[in-house]
């Protein structure tokens, strides 16, 4: 029997303030409990969506010399944790009030089943704030399974200012979704 959601994430890390912080505003989240070792923030109706633990000192990535966006994906580990916005609207307002505040994406892509912006946190870990493409998950997985899918499973880079132009311009959303 598969399970009914996925219910939360947790971060271990040395940047407890930092992390809850950068979540909270790039989710729009509220902070349920917290303390200077542990923190529970939601977005929604559930109890805690993300946490964070601070359980002592940790081995660092070397996150001051780099380019967060470029960190090696040669290790063990997820790759990325990604969310869901209801619309076009949601996601391109969301979109704005970050960048307002300095927050952008470091890549924005059309996979086909999926509108995607990738954004960076404090301690490197890769975030995707997206829209799904289709109305339905048969439509996104039958398009999965297309020969289009098949030649580019990852998809187009898009530019997300352009993208918001071209909405609030009132172009329609399944003209915008569909993947040259």
């Amino acid at each position: 029997m598969p399970p009914a959601k996925l219910a939360h994430l947790v971060f271990q890390t040395n940047r407890l303030p930092a992390m809850r912080d950068w979540y909270c505003t790039v989710l729009d989240g509220r902070v349920i409990w917290g303390n200077d070792r542990l923190s529970f923030v939601t977005y929604d109706d559930e109890h805690h969506r993300v946490a964070f633990i601070d359980l002592g000192p940790l081995a660092h990535r070397d996150l001051e010399g780099g380019d967060l966006r470029y960190r090696p994906t040669d290790q063990p580990g997820l790759h990325h944790v990604a969310f869901t916005f209801a619309s076009m609207d949601e996601l391109l307002g969301n979109y704005e009030r970050l960048a307002a505040r300095g927050i952008r994406p470091f890549r924005s892509i059309n996979h086909g089943p999926t509108t995607s912006m990738y954004y960076v946190d404090p301690d490197g870990n890769r975030v995707e704030l997206q829209i799904d493409n289709f109305a339905t998950a048969e439509e996104g997985q039958a398009w999965m399974r297309s020969p289009a899918f098949d030649r580019n499973p990852i998809g187009v880079e898009f530019d997300p200012d352009d993208l918001a132009r071209r909405f609030h311009a009132g172009v329609p959303v399944a003209e915008l979704v569909v993947r040259d």
